[in-house]
């Protein structure tokens, strides 16, 4: 069912993004990745078929040219979005500043949301397209030093909700996957892969619920899914 889908992943070089965009090009789709670090997206890219992207989405005033390059890039047409790209600050209230917030916000809300309006023209003309939002259960739950995380998360599933209501009558399917801790390169600052430990849940878990969704017949979709390890402490 995946067979030749023209797919967007974004933060599409390591975890979540990476084994999703592999898992789908097995599948038979053609697949964009994107990242902010290029020889690690080519190198990515080549490894497992995707087509690579230069592309940091907290650049906001650079997202409608390198949303037409990605969709140019699949030949002009698009039918998944898969909005994985994000970042994470974890300051106590008394130490958040500014910075913290602005750095969180322009890549897990606003570039998000501003990627994802791109691409809605073309989901509308063609009648039907999924978006995947990558939530977390910092989505659901706040938690000591989220103040900053947890809040553009919370944001995430608000705007995953709206979109849902505003989109559905279109035959667009917007769904949010809220993962507990995953072992990933995600907050580490050197973006070096964790190995998997065995109280965590991989970027494989990750990947098959995503791609499980999509797999499920128009007729329906998933809202929303929250995926926890069995024995998280």
């Amino acid at each position: 069912m995946m067979k030749n889908k023209k797919i967007i992943v974004t933060g599409g070089s390591s975890g979540i993004g990476k084994e999703t965009a592999k898992k789908l090009i097995e599948k038979g789709a053609q697949v964009v990745i994107t990242g902010r670090d290029e020889n690690k997206l080519k190198d990515v890219a080549a490894q497992i078929g995707a087509i690579p992207l230069l592309f940091d989405i907290s650049e906001l005033a650079s997202i409608p040219e390198k949303t037409n390059q990605a969709i140019r890039l699949l030949n002009g047409n698009i039918d998944v979005l898969i909005n994985n790209a994000g970042i994470g600050k974890f300051p106590m209230l008394g130490e958040i500043t500014q910075e913290d917030l602005e750095e969180v916000y322009h890549t897990n809300v606003f570039g998000l949301a501003l990627l994802t309006q791109e691409v809605i023209p073309y989901f509308k003309k063609q009648g039907y397209g999924d978006i995947v939002n990558i939530g977390s259960t910092a989505s659901l739950k706040g938690f000591s030093r989220g103040s900053v995380y947890a809040a553009s998360k919370f944001a995430l599933r608000g705007m995953t909700q709206s979109w849902q209501a505003e989109l559905r009558k279109f035959n667009i399917r917007v769904s949010l996957v809220n993962p507990s801790e995953v072992t990933t390169a995600f907050a580490d600052i050197t973006r070096k892969e964790r190995k998997e430990e065995t109280n965590k849940l991989g970027p494989k878990d990750i990947s098959h619920t995503i791609v499980t969704g999509l797999e499920l017949r128009e007729k329906g979709f998933v809202p929303e899914v929250t995926i926890w390890a069995t024995n998280p402490f």
